[in-house]
């Protein structure tokens, strides 16, 4: 059938196709959708989004508690992460926001406002969730979007005698369904280690580790074996037994070899990165970066799958601070960022440590001193250096020590 067009006036227009889709956009409602598809839009959002629309009606409200959409929430591969920060007797939970580049305050989780917990501190975090201890050496898992939380099974009596050098969590599944927690004890060079799986439900038998040795192996430094060295609060190497600050004690991260190999890198208190196989059982030790004596803070984060060192240090009157990769293949560290040198001067005769995370291309770092506080954010592909502004509650700055780094997924589940 052949068509006209119809006109209806001598200088009106012909309806032009984008027209009639503005018409239709004009009269298109989210709540002619079906619920599945419904639910797969809004599952894009990011989350900080997604709760103030929950304030539109009932039907967006009840969206974050269906199963079908923590189904389609987990099939979003990443999301922008946020990070925890973590400060003396902090009693609620203080997020930065990536995505909107803001602070925020989250409801801190009910079981972690009991008494007996209040002391909790977070030591790990993989996927949405985070990983807090005791002080009686337990572990709590929490979803801080949801709130949720589980008390892991007390560890076998004799490990918790030994002394704990890492902690790292690691999402098992894409689902955020399963996940496990890895700790390291012992001292060197008699380390084992002990995983947590939550897919079980219990604590796997401890598994010991043997130093790796071959004939293109580092050698280890000489040193007094009467001496225990450790890292003082702004790095300094000395002879004693004190503690490092808390916010650094466990400082560790996980990555997954192209091989399928877990690997657990965490710093030994003499300043080294302590590489620990957990697929064939053995650890290697990475040699030092600045002499034993020199002063200087360091950190260890992971960063799209690879371990990363950050070391703030002072040279030629100026301090510097500067990002480093271990390369195999030469056995030797190289640098591949650095911080531009008007921001890191600052820092110079201010005493200052960092306790840094890392996530994706960026590295979130906190540097604090007793005379200065900052928070910068570095982006490994840019080469950009950001510093953040300070997070003001009620109208006071609050000073954090470090974060942890989490995506905000609603489905991760205990």
């Amino acid at each position: 059938m052949e068509h006209n067009d119809v006109w209806h006036g001598k200088h009106l227009k012909r309806k032009t196709p984008e027209d009639g889709n503005h018409g239709l956009l004009n009269n298109f409602s989210l709540d002619d959708l079906n619920e599945d598809l419904f639910e797969r839009i809004l599952s894009w959002l990011p989350t900080s989004t997604l709760f103030r629309l929950t304030s539109v009606c009932k039907r967006w409200k009840s969206v974050p508690s269906s199963s079908s959409f923590k189904l389609a929430c987990s099939n979003i591969l990443s999301r922008e992460p946020w990070f925890l920060m973590v400060a003396p007797n902090l009693n609620q939970s203080i997020i930065f926001d990536s995505a909107e580049s803001t602070w925020k305050r989250l409801t801190h989780p009910p079981l972690l406002q009991e008494e007996s917990n209040q002391n909790c501190m977070p030591v790990a975090a993989s996927g949405g969730l985070i990983c807090y201890r005791k002080l009686s050496g337990d572990f709590i898992v929490s979803n801080p979007v949801t709130g949720s939380c589980s008390e892991i099974p007390p560890l076998h009596f004799a490990t918790q005698n030994q002394p704990l050098n890492a902690i790292v969590m690691s999402t098992v599944s894409k689902d955020q369904l399963y996940y496990k927690i890895v700790l390291v004890f012992g001292e060197l060079p008699n380390l084992l280690f002990q995983v947590y799986n939550s897919s079980s439900g219990c604590w796997e038998d401890e598994a010991a580790m043997k130093r790796k040795v071959d004939d293109n192996s580092v050698e280890h430094d000489s040193t007094d074996d009467n001496v225990v060295y450790f890292l003082s609060k702004v790095g300094t190497v000395v002879a004693n037994n004190i503690q490092r600050s808390p916010s650094k004690q466990y400082s560790s991260v996980i990555t997954t070899t192209k091989s399928n190999e877990e690997v657990v890198y965490f710093l030994s208190s003499s300043g080294k990165v302590v590489a620990c196989n957990l697929t064939h059982k053995c650890f290697v030790e990475y040699p030092r970066l600045l002499p034993i004596f020199s002063e200087y803070s360091i950190d260890i984060v992971e960063c799209n799958g690879e371990m990363l060192v950050v070391l703030l240090s002072e040279f030629l009157e100026t301090a510097s601070l500067r990002v480093w990769k271990y390369d195999e293949a030469s056995r030797g560290w190289h640098q591949i960022d650095a911080m531009p040198a008007a921001m890191s001067h600052e820092w110079y005769g201010k005493k200052a440590d960092i306790n840094c995370v890392g996530v994706g291309n960026q590295i979130f770092i906190c540097l604090n001193s007793l005379e200065l506080c900052s928070y910068v954010l570095c982006d490994l592909v840019t080469k950009k250096w950001i510093e953040l502004p300070n997070c003001c509650i009620n109208g006071q700055v609050i000073d954090f020590m470090s974060a942890f780094s989490f995506e905000p997924r609603i489905e991760a589940s205990l």
